[in-house]
């Protein structure tokens, strides 16, 4: 089988690799914080010491990190590392810039697939993710199985762009709720009864996603993917949405939390 690194064992990143571990494949891990690793080394993964160990004998690279400085970093170290014929996947959400720019890093002989992915913490530890997935999956789509359902969005960076346009939408629908519901307690409406008619509106997944329990994505992630996208080009109401959520990551109990946590404060007006 393939010889798999996977690098980045955070909220997803963890129960993505815990499934491969699962499929038999042979498996080097590496994080910044090593601690998160070692229940994965208990269950027979192999931990490096740094990102360009854990690739130097991979067959396929996963890379699932916080954001484009990650990869930038993590780049540094594993470029000079990567084989021809290794087959690097990239899963983050970090755009398609990023993406382009790591490309033009790569020797010859070394293929990118960029394939970020939909859905949370359940689903990356049940194996049903979407992976949008740009550029040539050949190499890489017996492994991807193991994680979810593959779609393949087009060239590459492609699947960065529309993995960006996905959060844009979902970020944007979670902060309107919220504001939706500040806009019935200034009306005196009952909050649950507000609720309940936005969940039968065509804002219902929007609601379920701004009050989803058992799933995690980070507040200050979510910052990221956003100013990603407002960097891309103009978007006013995302702007605003954007505002929202940078307010409440600037607080630490909210940073790290999932985004269903910032609509509380979002509803206060806060």
């Amino acid at each position: 089988m393939q010889k798999i690194a996977f690098l980045g064992l955070g909220h997803m990143g963890a129960p993505m690799a815990r499934r491969l571990l699962a499929a038999g494949y042979p498996l080097t891990v590496w994080n910044r914080s090593p601690a998160r690793a070692e229940p994965l080394v208990a269950e027979g993964a192999v931990l490096a010491g740094s990102p360009a160990a854990a690739v130097r004998d991979a067959d396929v690279v996963l890379t699932m990190l916080a954001g484009p400085d990650a990869l930038t970093d993590v780049a540094d170290a594993v470029v000079p590392e990567l084989r021809p014929g290794t087959a690097w996947v990239e899963m983050s959400t970090v755009g398609p810039d990023a993406v382009r720019e790591l490309a033009a890093r790569l020797k010859d002989g070394v293929v990118l697939v960029d394939a970020p992915v939909m859905g949370s913490t359940d689903r990356a530890a049940d194996g049903t993710l979407g992976i949008l997935a740009g550029g040539d999956t050949a190499a890489v789509e017996q492994v991807l199985a193991h994680l979810g359902t593959l779609t393949r969005t087009g060239p590459l960076g492609s699947g960065a762009a529309l993995k960006l346009v996905v959060n844009t939408a979902v970020i944007g629908g979670v902060g309107i709720v919220a504001e939706a519901l500040r806009l019935a307690g200034a009306l005196g409406l009952d909050g649950d009864t507000a609720r309940t008619a936005l969940a039968s509106s065509p804002l219902g997944g929007a609601v379920g996603r701004a009050f989803a329990e058992g799933v995690h994505f980070a507040t200050d992630l979510a910052v990221k993917d956003l100013r990603i996208a407002v960097d891309a080009t103009q978007l006013p109401v995302t702007e605003v949405v954007l505002t929202h959520f940078r307010q409440a990551a600037e607080d630490p109990a909210l940073s790290r939390a999932d985004i269903a946590q910032a609509v509380t404060r979002i509803r206060k007006g806060l």
